[in-house]
């Protein structure tokens, strides 16, 4: 059993097909993500249809300049399990750093008011992220998605007692950063995802991401740890089961 940590799927018949094809390539669990109001009530729509899939709701630094508004009233629903993505992204800077650092920050909040997981996107921005955590607090189930740092990075990201969480990019020619962090995060510290449909993993680069891809983003994580890939598919889904609060299977 694969758990595909992070994940956007569309409503409609476009994700039912992605989540049975995901299934049939044995991930049976999802966590579709959020990236804004928008975004985060069709995960929840798709969560709510679907079984073994939940949803986050969040505003992504991209969109840090239009504010927070809609996000708290889903934060009640039983499908939504995490606030995120959200973080700080300074390689891009679609919003006004002063913004996302706010929007952050107050996403952070709310992840420990709800007693909710946070689900962290930070790129060219470690220095400011740290901060941040350490000014508000880390929730106690915090990941660091998409994780594109080196061994440095790694090692301050799980002193925060924070999961890591690996996408395609782990497998990338040029990624040997990524898979030396990987080496050195603890198998129970660590989860699997595809960010579909972002970030195709190797033999797929350059098609639309999806979920059923996933266990080749756990081979590759296996392959830089020198582990068995039955390892980090076990290893990875009870980190998810526990950093979301998900139910025990059926």
């Amino acid at each position: 059993m694969w758990t595909d940590s992070h994940c956007h799927l569309p409503a409609g018949a476009e994700g039912t097909a992605a989540i049975a094809e995901a299934v049939a390539a044995g991930v049976t669990r999802l966590v579709n993500v959020g990236t804004d109001a928008a975004s985060s009530r069709i995960a929840v729509e798709v969560a709510r249809a679907h079984d073994g899939v939940w949803a986050t709701a969040g505003v992504h630094p991209h969109d840090a300049s239009g504010g927070l508004d809609g996000i708290a009233a889903l934060l009640a629903e039983p499908e939504v399990v995490a606030v995120g993505e959200c973080g700080l992204d300074y390689h891009y800077d679609h919003s006004p750093r002063p913004a996302q650092r706010q929007v952050f920050a107050a996403q952070v909040g709310l992840a420990q008011a709800h007693g909710l997981a946070l689900v962290i996107h930070t790129r060219d921005a470690w220095d400011d992220t740290f901060a941040v955590l350490a000014a508000e607090g880390t929730p106690s189930r915090t990941v660091f998605h998409c994780f594109t740092g080196g061994p440095a990075e790694a090692e301050r990201a799980l002193a925060t007692g924070a999961v890591l969480s690996f996408s395609g990019i782990v497998g990338f020619k040029g990624a040997s950063a990524v898979r030396a962090a990987a080496a050195v995060c603890p198998v129970e510290r660590l989860m699997v995802e595809t960010d579909s449909p972002y970030l195709a993993p190797v033999p797929h680069r350059g098609k639309a991401n999806r979920p059923a891809w996933v266990p080749l983003v756990g081979g590759a994580v296996a392959t830089a740890k020198e582990v068995a890939v039955e390892v980090i598919e076990e290893a990875s889904s009870a980190t998810a089961a526990r950093l979301f609060a998900l139910p025990p299977p059926a």
